[in-house]
């Protein structure tokens, strides 16, 4: 795997090459998880390993997967023997994105009313340095995802993107502003606004003038917004449908 080091800013510090763990240790709280993996690592089971397990849906973001990252990320954080955690998913996709049959029926309401995607953020609360390990497809909610950990190893075949505007809405996890510090204002524009997918050797170091607090709640607000709007709701059901969207700038 040929690493990647996008350092976000709750971390800075250098990447070491991976370390060879002996065979995988059970989950200290034998929890069944129906969306995730969760393992101890390590000679002293100091490493917890949180695996995505829709292999099926490239591992899609749904509401069942993301409160069992949050069930597990935090017994790992309270694991006083556990000092680091990693984040991976297959080797297809890290995640192809979020779950858009559950988002496609929204309202602006639904959204505005129940600060949908809030529970996404918890990932960024860690204590604990959290390495995202990318394979594959890293897109829209999953890009999200990886760029909320301290550091990202990226295998030579992953690919990031944004893709939420060929759905007719924006980033609504900390997309645009994550990306912005990843590889630069200009490239992240580039990806935001076209939906086109970067490579691992093609992602850069960066950062933006708007503070990552305020720029993540002007996103939700906007990403909020898009769900009033006809062409969200077409794009969505056209992803769905798997159809060609029929925009109208409505």
């Amino acid at each position: 795997m040929a690493a990647l080091r996008v350092l976000l800013p709750r971390l800075r510090g250098p990447l070491r090459p991976p370390v060879r763990c002996p065979a995988w240790r059970p989950f200290a709280s034998g929890a069944n998880f129906e969306y995730i993996i969760a393992e101890k690592r390590g000679k002293n089971n100091t490493v917890g390993l949180i695996q995505l397990n829709r292999p099926k849906a490239l591992n899609a973001l749904c509401d069942g997967l993301i409160e069992e990252l949050n069930q597990a990320l935090k017994t790992f954080e309270e694991d006083t023997a556990v000092g680091a955690i990693v984040l991976t998913g297959g080797d297809k996709a890290f995640a192809a994105g979020a779950d858009i049959k559950e988002m496609q029926n929204l309202s602006f309401q639904d959204c505005y009313s129940d600060k949908f995607l809030k529970h996404w953020d918890y990932l960024t609360q860690m204590k604990k340095p959290v390495i995202a390990a990318v394979n594959g497809y890293a897109f829209g909610g999953g890009c999200e995802l990886a760029m909320m950990c301290d550091i990202i190893y990226a295998g030579e075949k992953a690919q990031f993107a944004q893709p939420e505007i060929l759905l007719g809405t924006i980033p609504g996890a900390g997309g645009t502003q994550r990306l912005t510090r990843a590889v630069g204002k200009s490239l992240a524009m580039e990806m935001v606004l076209t939906g086109d997918r970067i490579s691992a050797q093609d992602a850069k170091q960066a950062a933006f003038e708007m503070t990552l607090t305020e720029g993540s709640k002007l996103e939700k607000k906007l990403f909020y917004s898009t769900f009033a709007t006809d062409d969200r709701k077409e794009g969505m059901t056209a992803f769905v449908e798997k159809r060609k969207a029929n925009f109208k700038d409505q």
